[in-house]
C-alpha cells in the first residue's frame, strides 16, 4: 500500500473525528474540555491525598470499591472511584487516559454523554466483579474468592467504554476492532479482575451502541410512514 492509499485510509478512519476535535479546539482551545481538566485535577488531588498518612482512609471511604461491599455502598462510591488512581499502577497512566480519552469524548460527544457512557462502563465493571466472584474460579467468566477484596478504582473501564463508543459514533471501525482485540488479549494473557472488568465494560457499551444503531435505522422508516400518512390525508400517528 503506497502513501496516498495510507492517507486515504487514515482520512476515512479518523477524518470525521479529527475534524470535530479540530473545530472545537480552534474555537475554544482549552475551554472546550473543562470537565476533562477537572477530572485530571481531581485524580491528581486524590493521588496526593491518599499518599498522606492522614488521607488514605478518607479517600478509601469516598471512592474505594470492592466486590465484598454491599451493592448499594459500591454503587454510591462508584462515581468517585473513577477518579481514585489504582494503588498498584503509576498515576501518570490514569492522568494520561483521562486527558486523552475523556478529552476526545468531551470534544466529540459533549459532557453529558461522556459522563453517561463512562458511568455505564464503570458500573458494568463494578457489577461484573460480584458476578465473577459468585461464579468462582472454575468458569471462563469466574474469579477467585480473593478478588472480592481487591480495591477496584481508576478510570480504565470508563476509558475502554468511551473508546469503543467514540469509534462507533464516528465509524472508525478498524480502531474499534483494535480496541476490542486488545481488551480480549489482555483478558486472555492476564485473566485478573481488571482484565475481565474491561471486557464487561466493553460489552455493556457495545450493547448500548447496538441499541442506538437499531433505533437509528428504525427512525427513517417511521418518518417515511408518517410522510405517507400525511400525504394520504390520514392523521399522523404518535410515536
Amino acid at each position: 500500500m503506497n502513501r496516498a492509499a495510507l492517507r486515504r485510509a487514515a482520512r476515512t478512519e479518523w477524518g470525521p473525528l479529527l475534524g470535530t476535535m479540530g473545530h472545537a479546539l480552534t474555537a475554544r482551545r482549552w475551554r472546550a474540555i473543562p470537565m476533562t481538566l477537572t477530572a485530571v485535577a481531581l485524580t491528581a488531588l486524590f493521588q496526593i491525598v491518599q499518599n498522606q498518612p492522614w488521607g488514605f482512609h478518607h479517600v478509601q471511604r469516598l471512592g474505594s470499591v470492592q466486590a465484598q461491599l454491599p451493592w448499594w455502598l459500591a454503587l454510591l462510591r462508584t462515581p468517585l472511584s473513577l477518579f481514585v488512581p489504582a494503588l498498584d499502577l503509576p498515576v501518570w497512566g490514569a492522568l494520561a487516559q483521562l486527558l486523552i480519552v475523556f478529552g476526545i469524548a468531551e470534544l466529540c460527544l459533549g459532557r453529558r454523554q461522556t459522563l453517561a457512557v463512562a458511568y455505564l462502563a464503570t458500573v458494568a465493571g463494578t457489577m461484573y466483579a460480584r458476578l465473577g466472584v459468585w461464579l468462582g474460579p472454575g468458569g471462563l467468566l469466574g474469579l477467585p474468592a480473593e478478588a472480592a477484596q481487591v480495591i477496584d478504582t481508576g478510570p480504565s473501564a470508563a476509558v475502554v467504554g468511551l473508546a469503543v463508543y467514540i469509534c462507533w459514533r464516528y465509524r472508525a471501525w478498524l480502531t474499534c476492532a483494535g480496541v476490542v482485540l486488545a481488551m480480549v488479549a489482555e483478558a486472555v494473557v492476564k485473566p485478573n479482575l481488571a482484565g475481565k472488568e474491561h471486557i464487561a465494560a466493553m460489552l455493556a457499551v457495545l450493547l448500548l451502541c447496538t441499541a442506538e444503531e437499531l433505533r437509528r435505522r428504525r427512525k427513517p422508516r417511521q418518518d417515511l410512514y408518517r410522510d405517507r400518512d400525511q400525504r394520504s390525508g390520514a392523521p399522523a400517528t404518535r410515536s
